[in-house]
């Protein structure tokens, strides 16, 4: 007779139906994609198991034809920030913190502090508990206390045959406890019909990934705003991308962020971090940077 399933390989299996789930939903409200061509814009990493590790930093590298640069001090999300040069904006306009810290950012420290809507608390300790934490990826912090120790990040440049920088890999850990909360890939891209480059942050995920495009802005006072807003399906804002059945399929995500990063009265880099689900505030994060 059968005998019945460990515990953990029942509650696994639970898991794999959940993720699963997950994306037969986002193929669902999603459109097929090809991704080596007319959309190549969002192919992004992905992950091969469920927990995200840092295995697919290596296949990045190797669709780049390339390789990882471990270790790299003083290693940037960003090889230059004019990549993102063009109409309303030039990085040489920056305050010269800001722009280090995107072309160093392994050379600086960060402290956080989050603030949940209460309407929006709820939901979001259900996919903490659901995804974030199990799956080691896009797990926000749901309290301040959470994070009180900082969070550490690691910074690791994705080269391609040449040498040249075409995306970095940026993990971040709350400190505390050594748990991985954020692992993605960061780089610029030109969507189609674009002006200019954009900010693009892609976090793998099994079978698929979720993706941000920010346009990048310059205050008066030298300041950096990101933003992600809603749009048409190829504009700036948040997608989902989904393996399934032999094809990909993506979809906006109803998710609007900003992003301002300024230096403040007494000479400290700030950044104050907005996410939204259609026009409510579910989110804000406000981050001190310090160089190490």
């Amino acid at each position: 007779m059968p005998t019945t399933p460990p515990r953990a390989a029942r509650r696994e299996r639970g898991w794999s139906a959940v993720d699963l789930g997950t994306r037969k939903f986002w193929r669902a409200v999603g459109r097929p994609v090809e991704l080596g061509g007319e959309h190549s814009w969002l192919r992004a990493p992905t992950s091969g198991t469920g927990r995200v590790t840092d295995a697919w930093l290596e296949a990045e590298a190797a669709h780049h034809g390339g390789s990882v640069l471990r270790d790299e001090a003083g290693a940037g999300l960003l090889g230059d920030m004019a990549v993102l040069d063009g109409p309303g904006f030039t990085a040489a306009a920056l305050r010269p913190e800001i722009r280090h810290f995107y072309e160093h950012t392994s050379r600086w420290r960060l402290e956080v502090w989050v603030g949940w809507s209460p309407v929006f608390w709820p939901g979001g300790e259900v996919v903490a508990r659901l995804f974030g934490r199990r799956l080691e990826q896009l797990a926000l912090p749901m309290r301040s206390l959470d994070v009180a120790h900082g969070m550490d990040s690691t910074v690791t440049p994705i080269l391609d045959a040449s040498g040249t920088q075409q995306a970095a890999g940026w993990a971040r850990t709350v400190r505390a406890t050594g748990e991985r909360a954020f692992s993605g890939a960061y780089s610029s891209r030109l969507l189609p019909g674009a002006d200019r480059r954009s900010v693009h942050a892609a976090f793998p995920l099994e079978s698929g990934n979720v993706q941000v495009f920010l346009r990048p802005d310059l205050g008066a006072d030298g300041s950096f705003h990101l933003r992600s807003p809603g749009g048409a399906f190829g504009a700036d804002g948040a997608y989902v991308v989904a393996e399934d059945g032999g094809a990909t399929y993506a979809a906006r995500a109803p998710i609007r962020e900003t992003f301002h990063l300024y230096v403040d009265d007494e000479g400290v880099l700030r950044a104050d971090h907005d996410l939204r689900l259609l026009r409510a505030s579910a989110v804000r994060l406000h981050y001190r940077l310090e160089p190490r």
